[in-house]
């Protein structure tokens, strides 16, 4: 009797179980480049606050783009100027930021592949 109240009394509360995309490795590993957009990068860049080149502004977005887009993303993991980096998010990962400047600079004039 004491035996089996002390196995109850020390069972787990609750129980992991991965979905089957995270167990077998299929899922793909974050947010979109839009999804980070509107969650951390919108506010600055829809209206220019800082200097923020605006979303789909061409001429603002051309000399950043020349610069290529390796250069952009570490702008954007690192920070530049006023831009905090990962654009005040430390949670996201360097892939969802990649994914967002990709977004940004493809809808600004860019013709940047993945």
């Amino acid at each position: 009797m004491v035996e089996s109240k002390i196995k109850e009394n020390i069972q787990p509360v609750a129980k992991v179980e991965l979905s089957q995309a995270i167990a077998d490795g299929s899922a793909s590993g974050g947010k979109s480049g839009e999804e980070v957009y509107k969650a951390a990068c919108l506010m600055c860049h829809q209206a220019g606050m800082l200097n923020a080149p605006k979303f789909g502004d061409v001429q603002a977005w051309a000399p950043r783009i020349a610069q290529g887009y390796e250069v952009l993303v570490q702008h954007a993991i690192k920070g530049i100027r006023s831009m905090p980096a990962k654009g005040g998010n430390a949670s996201l990962s360097d892939n969802e930021v990649a994914s967002a400047v990709l977004y940004m600079s493809n809808s600004s004039g860019a013709n940047f592949k993945k």
